[in-house]
């Protein structure tokens, strides 16, 4: 979730989204546009008197849709600033706190697998929303405010009680799901209690998307669609922390002494030639039994037929080579391959030689191997006995 930095508050990077510069006019248009039907809402749910006609003359609808909108989101921030410093207080860190398209986000480095430090981390952000809703039904009722105001105010009563009471919804990876989650791993491993809460998640998305698509309200189709993916990847990931618990790079990788390589020398014709025959699509490339590079079947694809010939390896190769250890855990090495944007890391030791390479193929075969038979499938944990081939240099 990437996006424009305006600030920091409490050591907490603020950002906004591109998708946020459109949801917001969006918002101030919108109710702008129904400043009147949602006065009344307002008035009826509150028990208070909000002339209409004192809030629609000239661009003033205007004015007000746009303070409730940015009243709005400056509510779902201090909403995911309420999540962000209970897990700062746990430990936590925090990458930053994103508002887009469907509200806002905190980004957590890593998330909390207990279910205590979970469940609370979770709830605070409906607290924050609900303490807002609470202190802005005080000041409607128990101040005298001009009907402007009261407008403002009567709006963000409401729209927090409203988010504090959908966040909880069982929606996962939503607050609501989040604390399921947390209830669910009570008396069960961590793993198998996403596993249910995401399977909840995507039914409630499943029927949150037919409510908007019957009702042809377009952001709810897409908040579901987004809800449906968002608790499939996180149940996926989870999975894969279990499963790689333990795992280090060294009892996957393909060791230096099995490792196809190729030379700087080397034409990009014959590397071409070499990827066809050995089915590999990534070389390490020795220069004097040193590590200079890293060649892909893009990088040779890069160089026209007819020059392939003319091109050699070291014209074509990666230099900037994206690198792992080999004590590191398993996951580490997936979340940099897909931070770097490639399918095999370099695995070099502690003096920076090459000692071995993993790819993404060896890691999902791993993945597999652990699923179906346990840790004791790729001899992790045995004294004696080699580990199986789990897909070499991979693709």
């Amino acid at each position: 979730m990437r996006g424009i930095r305006v600030g920091r508050v409490a050591g907490i990077p603020i950002q906004l989204n591109w998708t946020f510069l459109l949801i917001l006019p969006l918002f101030a248009y919108l109710i702008g546009s129904q400043v009147g039907e949602f006065s009344g809402i307002v008035a009826d749910t509150f028990g208070v008197a909000i002339p209409a006609e004192a809030l629609t003359a000239g661009a003033l609808p205007w004015v007000l849709g746009t303070a409730a909108a940015v009243g709005l989101f400056v509510s779902v921030l201090l909403h995911e600033f309420g999540h962000s410093l209970t897990a700062m207080h746990y430990g936590y860190e925090i990458k930053a706190i994103t508002l887009w398209l469907f509200g806002g986000v905190a980004q957590f480095e890593e998330m909390p697998e207990d279910w205590k430090q979970e469940f609370t981390i979770s709830i605070m952000g409906p607290v924050v929303s609900v303490v807002l809703g609470l202190a802005a039904y005080a000041a409607l009722v128990g101040v005298a405010l001009p009907p402007t105001v009261a407008f403002v105010v009567g709006y963000l009563a409401l729209m927090n009680l409203v988010l504090a009471a959908f966040n909880m919804l069982p929606g996962f990876p939503m607050d609501g799901g989040r604390v399921l989650r947390a209830l669910l791993a009570r008396n069960r491993p961590h793993a198998r209690a996403t596993q249910i809460a995401a399977e909840v998640g995507k039914v409630f998305a499943f029927l949150l998307g037919l409510v908007g698509l019957f009702g042809g309200n377009w952001l709810t189709v897409g908040l579901a669609f987004f809800i449906y993916i968002a608790a499939s990847s996180e149940a996926q990931q989870t999975t894969m922390r279990a499963a790689f618990e333990g795992v280090a790079v060294d009892d996957i990788m393909t060791p230096r002494e099995e490792l196809h390589t190729v030379e700087p020398r080397t034409s990009v014709a014959e590397l071409m030639e070499r990827m066809f025959r050995e089915r590999h699509t990534g070389y390490p490339v020795l220069k004097d039994a040193n590590l200079v590079g890293m060649v892909t079947l893009e990088d040779a694809q890069g160089v026209r037929e007819v020059e392939r010939d003319a091109y050699t390896v070291e014209d074509v190769m990666e230099t900037d080579i994206a690198s792992v250890t080999p004590g590191a855990d398993a996951l580490t090495a997936l979340e940099t391959m897909q931070q770097r944007g490639v399918g095999r890391l370099a695995v070099v030791d502690a003096d920076g030689e090459l000692v071995g390479l993993i790819s993404r193929t060896d890691l999902m075969t791993a993945f597999n191997i652990i699923q179906r038979g346990g840790r004791e499938s790729l001899g992790i944990g045995r004294e004696t006995g080699p580990l199986p081939d789990v897909g070499g240099q991979g693709l």
